[in-house]
């Protein structure tokens, strides 16, 4: 078994452990058993840091193994830059969530811990598929974990919340799945996603196979206008869930883009481009300004992360290599914000049972140590510079201006009103007076709290100071990836 079998199955085989537990009276054995799981799933994952070639645009620590012989269907993994920091990044929030919910989760926590360990294995088996059929099976398998958080764990809309996020990703995965059966036959009963790479589609095949993995992705993501399962989703899913789903699992959608939609359908990226920027803009812009009028803190950094992941899939569709890195750092960087917000909003619900702006205002009166954090995080979260939330958004910037000047200009607008939507609920729920009994009666984080908070913290800082280690794991598979992009395979 290789190093990305490991990956993928140490959370799955601890997360199976946890379901066959039992019984809530044996709920420290739990959680203990959950935190030395997700701790050996990101230590199985460092080597892969160590040993990574970054001279090269290959796959690595390739696996390959007949599955479906009938078929042609092969158990095949392999990385390489684009893919190589999802792989840590899910492993590293996966500790995190397990940390979380420590004290928090009381009722089915094997089940909630086992989950989400389970979780976890299936999307890093997303990242490092090779096989169409194999990453239809994770990408798909998902949604059965996140489904039961949200609708056993989550609040008093749940089960209408857990519908509607099932029901919106597995409608567009059917298109999804009508492509990868084409391109079956086309290249001659072969399911590898890097023969499909190099099949000489015409423009009309492309373009319909380019809009049937747009179905799978966009909503995945989200894109405007298929964004509106996420809001509801994120308010009803327990803390926990929505780091995860805000972290992780939107970014199986922009993944898809970079390992599907662009390099098997080159000439439809390139023709229909134009309406994946208009798009990113909507998102970027609109939901920007819908952000500012939340009310729910939750709904507010969802919709942040709507804009957010906005300026992904513009960075990928200008072509450049600023553009597309600049989207893979965002991903990455937004992983880290994004998590550490929600969890933030988790610290401040399990104390007063609200998420509501209104319900707060002079937290830093009683808890200075975590304000200080929460502060750090909403600042990453407007794109200060020495964090990471500004790193991918100036790359993307900077490659817009090369591209179109009125085109980066409509797009720095994100910085302005992430700025004003982020800082303004710091200001309410934050800063001045206390403002009623609840707040008064506050407490400041434990340590518990400060250790995944901390964690994160250092995380944003180390990115946003140091990008270099980020950057040079995957410059050369993008080089390789705007090469073949960039040629015509008519």
């Amino acid at each position: 078994m290789g190093l990305l079998s490991l990956a993928i199955w140490t959370p799955i085989v601890f997360g199976v452990v946890l379901l066959a537990l039992g019984r809530d009276d044996q709920a420290r054995s739990v959680r203990w058993i959950a935190l030395v799981g997700s701790v050996a799933s990101f230590l199985v994952t460092l080597p892969l840091y160590s040993r990574f070639d970054r001279t090269t645009a290959a796959f690595q620590f390739v696996e390959k193994q007949p599955w479906i012989d009938r078929f042609n269907v092969n158990y095949h993994l392999g990385i390489d830059g684009i893919s190589f920091w999802f792989v840590l990044l899910t492993a590293f929030i996966t500790v995190i969530v397990v940390i979380s919910a420590w004290e928090v989760i009381n009722e089915r926590v094997n089940q909630y811990m086992g989950a989400f360990l389970i979780l976890s294995g299936l999307m890093i088996g997303v990242f490092c598929a090779l096989d169409a059929v194999l990453f239809y099976v994770f990408f798909e398998a998902t949604l059965i974990p996140m489904y039961l958080i949200i609708g056993i764990w989550g609040g008093p809309n749940k089960i209408y919340a857990a519908f509607k996020f099932f029901l919106y990703t597995l409608l567009g995965s059917l298109l999804m799945l009508i492509a990868l059966v084409y391109l079956y036959t086309k290249s001659g009963g072969s399911f590898d996603i890097v023969t499909w790479h190099n099949l000489p589609l015409p423009l009309a095949t492309q373009t319909l196979i380019f809009f049937a993995f747009l179905a799978a992705f966009s909503v995945k993501v989200p894109m405007w206008p298929v964004h509106t399962w996420l809001p509801d989703v994120h308010v009803e899913a327990p803390t926990g869930g929505s780091a995860v789903l805000a972290a992780i699992m939107l970014k199986l959608g922009a993944y898809g883009f970079l390992r599907f939609s662009m390099p098997i359908a080159p000439d439809a990226s390139r023709e229909w481009a134009w309406l994946m920027i208009a798009l990113s803009l909507i998102a970027v812009v609109y939901i920007g300004l819908v952000a500012m009028v939340q009310q729910d803190m939750k709904k507010l950094i969802a919709y942040s992360s709507v804009a957010h992941m906005g300026f992904v899939t513009l960075g990928f569709f200008i072509f450049s290599q600023l553009g597309v890195a600049g989207g893979i750092v965002q991903m990455i960087s937004h992983g880290f914000v994004s998590a550490a917000m929600f969890l933030c909003v988790g610290v401040l619900y399990d104390r007063v049972h609200s998420r509501m702006i209104a319900s707060y205002g002079g937290v830093v009166n009683t808890m200075p140590t975590f304000t200080a954090l929460a502060v750090l995080f909403a600042m990453a979260n407007c794109g200060l510079p020495g964090t990471a939330g500004f790193i991918g958004e100036w790359m993307v910037i900077i490659g817009a201006v090369k591209a179109n000047f009125w085109l980066a200009l409509a797009a720095a607008t994100a910085l302005i009103l992430g700025a004003a939507y982020t800082l303004w609920m710091v200001k309410r729920v934050y800063f001045g007076a206390p403002a009623n009994e609840d707040v008064k009666a506050l407490t400041d984080i434990n340590s518990r709290e400060f250790l995944m908070l901390g964690l994160l913290a250092a995380a944003v800082l180390a990115m946003g100071v140091y990008p270099k280690p980020f950057t040079d794991v995957m410059d050369a598979s993008i080089t390789g990836f705007l090469k073949h992009v960039a040629v015509s395979k008519l």
